[in-house]
């Protein structure tokens, strides 16, 4: 089992991050979907600081990245974080790698006393799911997630 540390990435690695996050679009069958540049990046991830950004480095080498943001629970009265996306490399899974990233979310969580952290799962991606709930985690019963993108946001 080799090394795996963390770190935070930085207006340095953009291009990084967008790799990992072309990766991830194709994993998911999202690619046509993907418009996301370096330059807009750049504004919302680093100069803005809508995002946080965490790559896993196995044995020093970025593997995969998690990429995450504060939300609001008026129930809990308290932020949480919502993990926008985790994704590890074909060949560092089963290492791991993406128990680690989401271990140090939750430090992440705790030493921000957030009250919770969540993401979402596309359902097809039944390894992924079957992966979280091994960690404990619970699918949201009776939500269902919505969204207003592109023309239907700009209309209403």
């Amino acid at each position: 089992m080799g090394d795996i540390t963390f770190r935070s990435a930085t207006r340095e690695d953009v291009g990084k991050v967008l790799y990992f996050i072309k990766k991830l679009a194709e994993y998911q069958k999202l690619g046509e979907e993907m418009i996301a540049t370096e330059e807009l990046l750049c504004e919302w991830l680093f100069e803005k600081e809508k995002a946080e950004v965490i790559f896993c480095l196995y044995d020093g080498r970025e593997v995969g990245f998690a990429v995450f943001y504060h939300n609001f629970s008026t129930m809990l009265g308290r932020c949480g974080i919502h993990l926008e996306d985790l994704y590890v490399e074909k060949e560092y899974r089963g290492k791991g790698c993406g128990k680690a990233l989401l271990r140090k979310l939750a430090a992440i969580a705790r030493e921000r006393n957030c009250g919770r952290l969540e993401w979402c799962c596309l359902d097809w991606n039944r390894r992924s799911v079957e992966f979280y709930l091994s960690l404990g985690a619970r699918p949201m019963e009776g939500w269902t997630t919505y969204r207003l993108s592109g023309e239907a946001l700009e209309n209403l």
